[in-house]
């Protein structure tokens, strides 16, 4: 009998009310009945103790202490990646959450599968060839995986890996074209504007043409 694949959800939803919802009532069930095994860095850590740190009075004792959670918070996560298959990454945003980033590029390099969902149709990417950032979106795709609108497009976005099953180790590649019935991805939405137009955001590099076809300049920002 195959083991079923882990997979690690790597987003910021747990810092928000609405995203804590989303997360727990439509995210990590849809993910779930994949037939996987789904690793959520949210649960991993005792909320009692994050809580303790939080009631304490601020001062030195208390940012020491938040420095030693969260230097254990980011050893736990980073072991929970290594021992997954793949990563889902929720990408949504002005521009794709720092955290959920640096999990991305880990994950590459530790030759995990990444898929990225975003539902959020602002700009975010560097020039009008991208969905996000330049470098997320090449984490993901030479991982050979895909970004997706549609967290429904997940499952069919998961299924080399849920065939093949297994341990930690490097994933099948995923094609990232969208073919028949296959998932849509971002950069082939109905909205002629996203996936198509500039959108520096702050901190981010100006498209080298200085704005996109047509004249419109609207950009993200934060």
């Amino acid at each position: 009998m195959s083991v079923p694949a882990r997979i690690y959800v790597a987003s910021p939803l747990g810092f928000s009310q609405a995203g804590r919802h989303f997360y727990d009532a439509v995210l990590l069930p849809l993910v779930r009945g994949l037939g996987v095994d789904v690793v959520d860095p949210w649960s991993l850590t005792d909320p009692g103790r994050i809580a303790a740190v939080q009631a304490m009075p601020y001062g030195a004792e208390r940012r020491e202490a938040w420095r030693r959670l969260n230097r254990e918070i980011g050893a736990t996560n980073r072991a929970a990646i290594d021992g997954a298959r793949a990563v889902v990454a929720v990408l949504d945003g002005v521009d794709v959450d720092s955290g959920t980033a640096a999990e991305i590029g880990y994950a590459f390099a530790r030759g995990k599968l990444i898929v990225g969902y975003r539902g959020d149709f602002r700009l975010s990417a560097d020039n009008e060839g991208g969905i996000v950032n330049a470098q997320v979106e090449y984490f993901i795709r030479e991982s050979g995986g895909t970004i997706v609108e549609r967290y429904e497009d997940l499952a069919a976005s998961l299924e080399p890996l849920r065939s093949a099953g297994g341990g930690p180790g490097g994933a099948p590649g995923v094609a990232s074209t969208n073919s028949g019935a296959g998932p849509r991805t971002v950069g082939q939405r109905a909205s002629p504007s996203v996936g198509q137009r500039a959108s520096p955001s702050v901190g981010q590099r100006a498209s080298p043409s200085g704005g996109p076809p047509g004249g419109d300049a609207t950009g993200a920002t934060e």
